[in-house]
């Protein structure tokens, strides 16, 4: 066979194998992908309630975290506004990632830095501390919530690039609306797919621990089973897997009819419980007769669910 041929043999042999190689490493990729979920994918969507169509995607870890930002906030009894100044700046600090590491000294949601007064490293990589001393700043800035937000933002944070902040707005926003309550029923996460266990316990430890103690009724917060442990109990007894809900009233307003606030305060804490369902393993999330569950592909809240009035959220863990 001449050599010039035996050549073209070889380079076309080579690329078959090439070509496989690359199907074979892409097959394995989107069984990992199946398997695991979509490791590092973003899981969790917010989605804009003015009908604009407008979304944005975060995963679990960024969810988890701007859920303690808001609920820090709101929990100051700050508006809408002060928390979406504090999401833009750590979506443009951190991504949203409680980091380790940063310019010179930096760390955390926020970049704070030891060297500047901001608290111990152990203080700032604590979400909810790390979130108190930004709002902490951000209320002695005058007028902030009239100020455009990349103003307000390095009033704060003192940033090389101030105008950094500015193109997080948008994202930022929806975040607020969604995780303050404005907006009902527009965040969603896709669970995990293992069986592991979640316990009411961390559900309630977690709630007081972003919001306060007065959360929860006292017997609740000081750690007694919910009204489905005992039934839960029950049925792990008989060798049929039970779930155990957490039970968070919705306080109503001083007239004693239900309206907007408490509707908002509802939704503030359902879509927390939702942002924290791969962590928690919550699996099911009730309020205002709609209900979001880990395994709906779709990732929608169903209506119609009859289990719970407007009165108070329901939050379910895997068991």
């Amino acid at each position: 066979m001449p050599e010039s041929t035996t050549s073209t043999t070889r380079g076309r042999v080579l690329r078959i194998a090439a070509g496989l190689a690359v199907l074979l490493a892409l097959a394995g990729y989107l069984v990992a992908q199946y398997v695991t979920g979509g490791a590092g994918a973003p899981r969790c969507t917010v989605r804009s309630a003015e009908g604009d169509g407008a979304t944005y995607e975060l995963s679990p870890e960024q969810a988890v975290n701007a859920a303690t930002i808001s609920a820090v906030g709101t929990s100051r009894g700050l508006p809408e506004r002060a928390v979406t100044i504090a999401l833009a700046t750590a979506l443009q600090e951190s991504a949203l990632r409680n980091i380790k590491y940063g310019d010179r000294d930096s760390l955390g949601l926020f970049q704070q830095r030891p060297s500047q007064g901001w608290g111990t490293p152990r203080q700032i990589l604590d979400p909810g501390y790390a979130s108190e001393r930004f709002y902490e700043h951000l209320e002695k800035v005058p007028g902030y919530s009239r100020l455009p937000l990349t103003v307000a933002a390095q009033r704060v944070q003192r940033s090389g690039f101030p105008q950094a902040y500015a193109k997080h707005e948008p994202d930022a926003a929806l975040l607020a609306a969604a995780l303050t309550g404005r907006a009902p029923a527009s965040l969603t996460c896709s669970g995990p797919r293992d069986a592991e266990p979640g316990k009411p316990a961390d559900v309630r430890a977690a709630l007081v621990r972003d919001f306060g103690p007065d959360v929860l009724p006292k017997a609740q917060a000081g750690g007694s089973r919910d009204k489905a442990g005992a039934a839960g109990a029950g049925a792990r007894l008989g060798g049929t897997p039970a779930a155990a809900t957490v039970t968070v009233p919705v306080p109503a307003q001083a007239a004693g009819a239900r309206g907007a606030a408490g509707d908002r305060r509802g939704w503030e804490l359902a879509h927390w419980a939702v942002a924290h369902a791969a962590e928690l393993r919550i699996e099911r999330v009730a309020y205002a007769g709609r209900a979001w569950t880990t395994g709906d592909a779709r990732r929608t809240w169903h209506s119609g669910d009859a289990r719970n009035g407007s009165g108070e959220v329901l939050i379910t863990t895997a068991q």
